[in-house]
């Protein structure tokens, strides 16, 4: 919903697609940045770079397997089988996870690996304020959303009163284990760094702070 001096409006098709967009570019910018830092990415991007290195996969398929997976967790989270916002789901991730794919390779090809270390860890917390602030406007758009950011929505306001940092940490224990897992499987590890903890610890707070101040004016549409 849009915020006016006379209340609460819906938002017109223009800039419900200018938010979505926007938010979809962002999202993917920032997991491309932070996946070609390698210096640690949001916690569902880093186990999937994990999977795709340890069995071979494209990063991006891991990612459209995920999401998948998410839209089962949030039937189970509502109870409930919602067809057109289950369809924007599929839509979402099939958009989500090429567009992560070919931004990785952009950043690699810009050499942002061969930077010096400290502006390595800068654009890979970049990142990841990028991603908090892409799910910021999504989640009040509240019309397609990525599962995995669904899930947060779901959790945020069904389970935990609107505290967006626990519901991003319940959300975040999914992947976290998954890793731990394969760390113990396969004896390696990637994307997970100082970022990581960044993410994990901060993201749900950044995403709080977007909500504020960044497009105030769009309010959560539940």
């Amino acid at each position: 919903m849009i915020k006016t001096q006379d209340g609460l409006r819906k938002p017109s098709i223009f800039e419900v697609f200018y938010y979505f967009v926007l938010s979809l570019l962002l999202n993917a910018i920032g997991n491309g940045l932070t996946v070609a830092a390698n210096m640690g990415s949001s916690m569902w991007t880093a186990s999937a770079a994990n999977i795709a290195l340890d069995f071979n996969f494209s990063i991006s398929w891991v990612l459209i397997i995920y999401g998948t997976s998410q839209i089962l967790i949030n039937i189970a989270l509502t109870r409930r089988f919602d067809a057109p916002r289950i369809l924007g789901n599929i839509i979402f991730i099939s958009l989500f996870g090429p567009f992560v794919g070919i931004f990785k390779q952009f950043f690699l090809t810009l050499g942002i690996p061969n930077l010096p270390l400290p502006l390595i860890i800068i654009f890979d917390l970049f990142g990841i304020c990028l991603i908090a602030v892409a799910i910021s406007i999504y989640q009040r758009l509240n019309l397609i959303l990525h599962p995995g950011d669904e899930m947060t929505n779901i959790l945020r306001f069904q389970y935990f009163k609107g505290n967006a940092k626990i519901a991003q940490w319940v959300n975040f224990s999914i992947p976290a284990l998954i890793m731990i897992i394969l760390t113990i499987i396969f004896r390696q590890i990637t994307a997970v760094n100082i970022g990581t903890v960044f993410a994990l610890f901060f993201q749900g707070t950044v995403l709080g702070y977007a909500d504020i101040y960044i497009f105030p004016k769009l309010t959560h549409r539940l």
